[in-house]
């Protein structure tokens, strides 16, 4: 289970400190149903309920994937891709020999980005698993024409057998399709919001094709929500949730999450995501933003060292490295790094992340640090299941509906009446 060291939040805190007391109702509110958006905590028991209906055939189908294809192309935005993204990239950063390439599309409405994949794409077969609700946000719906009619050329009578559509289990436009044209679905559960919907086919039919083993993600991940129904300050997303409402209430309104893990970087995309949409809302919220240490140190280093004293820190701290590096001796030592020739790289690194903490901390700047395991799907499954109950305690905490997003609703309408859709205005 993940491991939270507050003791670099400490000096920080209000006289009072954390507030166990508040986050020990936000989690009864939370699993009796009571509270504001009760239909979207299907989360809670997504792995168990995964485990006995799809993950057979998800499994099926990466393999379908995997046996005759060169690449996956993922089509979806925000919740749709973001989860899926980033545990490929935290695990499986350097793919196997064998394994298809991953493509994600259909979050941006860049011509040149996705001009620059399809040419990447080349002549290899390809697979498209397209993720939506409805079938109809702007984005993913417009790659999805794109790489129809690229299926379509490439396989004439035989695309729709490369098309896998994880969608909504009744009703929509992208349901609709692929019942009209026999393509293979999964479902989006519907008391699960994107943000929330890592652990369903939305995450692990990409996790899969891309070679990770997600039966082992879903039991970690079981594990995981069974450890994090303590009921206690001992609780780490208690901790978690706690701490930084707690330093919210004294004006710390940023939050950043870092890591020394560059492979890290679309896990904090994703946790950007699911903080920010579930908290900022009602004129509240803590802004979620990211680092990559210690690439970051050398860019945004002197802004959080002494800029606006407004900000917290978040560090994620794997505890075992997958590779060991000696630093090499020299003969001319003209670098004059001999003096850490023999010791390991994980361990220079582990020594730059104390200091830094340190610095940070005597700069006015809370310190929490997030000690997970390993880089490995116990490690992926562990921080999904904290990161997701965290959340919803703290956006309970805070007085808002931790599951909806009315706020995204705005631009969209806006574009669409200046694109003349009809009916817009």
């Amino acid at each position: 289970m993940i491991q939270v060291d507050l003791s670099g939040a400490q000096r920080f805190f209000t006289q009072a400190g954390p507030d166990f007391a508040a986050v020990a109702r936000a989690h009864d509110v939370l699993t009796s149903g009571s509270g504001l958006g009760a239909d979207f905590t299907g989360w809670l028991h997504l792995p168990q309920k995964i485990k006995e209906t799809e993950l057979d055939r998800i499994l099926a189908a990466a393999d379908t994937i995997r046996s005759r294809s060169k690449a996956l192309v993922v089509i979806g935005i925000g919740g749709s891709y973001l989860g899926a993204r980033g545990a490929i990239e935290l695990l499986r950063p350097v793919l196997g020999r064998g394994d298809p390439e991953i493509f994600f599309v259909g979050n941006g409405l860049s011509a040149d980005a996705l001009s620059d994949t399809i040419e990447k794409l080349g002549g290899r077969d390809f697979d498209v698993n397209v993720i939506s609700k409805s079938g109809t946000t702007l984005e993913p719906a417009i790659a999805f024409r794109i790489f129809r009619e690229l299926l379509d050329k490439k396989y004439g009578a035989d695309a729709g057998k490369h098309i896998f559509a994880t969608t909504d289990a009744h009703r929509g436009v992208l349901k609709s399709l692929a019942d009209a044209n026999g393509w293979e679905s999964f479902v989006v559960p519907d008391d699960v919001g994107g943000r929330f919907s890592v652990f369903s086919a939305v995450g692990l039919l990409p996790m899969a094709v891309a070679g990770i083993d997600v039966r082992r993600v879903i039991t970690a991940a079981i594990r995981e929500f069974e450890a994090l129904d303590m009921r206690s300050p001992e609780n780490p997303a208690w901790q978690y949730a706690a701490a930084r409402q707690n330093l919210y209430s004294k004006g710390y309104t940023v939050e950043i999450l870092g890591c020394y893990e560059p492979s890290f970087r679309f896990m904090a995309e994703w946790w950007k995501q699911l903080y920010g949409e579930s908290e900022g809302k009602d004129n509240k919220g803590i802004l979620p933003a990211s680092v990559e240490f210690t690439a970051d140190l050398h860019s945004m280093g002197q802004y959080i060292q002494q800029g606006p004293r407004n900000l917290m820190e978040s560090i994620v701290r794997f505890t075992h490295s997958r590779h060991a590096y000696p630093v090499p001796a020299s003969d001319d030592n003209a670098d004059g790094l001999d003096y850490i020739a023999g010791r390991d790289l994980a361990e220079i690194c582990n020594v730059a992340a104390e200091a830094v903490r340190e610095a940070h901390i005597d700069g006015g700047v809370p310190n929490i640090v997030i000690n997970c395991s390993a880089r490995d799907e116990e490690g992926l499954a562990e921080l999904i299941g904290f990161f997701e109950l965290a959340c919803a305690l703290s956006g309970y905490m805070s007085g808002v509906n931790p599951f909806d997003q009315p706020g995204v609703e705005a631009y969209k309408k806006n574009m669409f009446r200046m694109l003349g859709k009809p009916g817009a205005v």
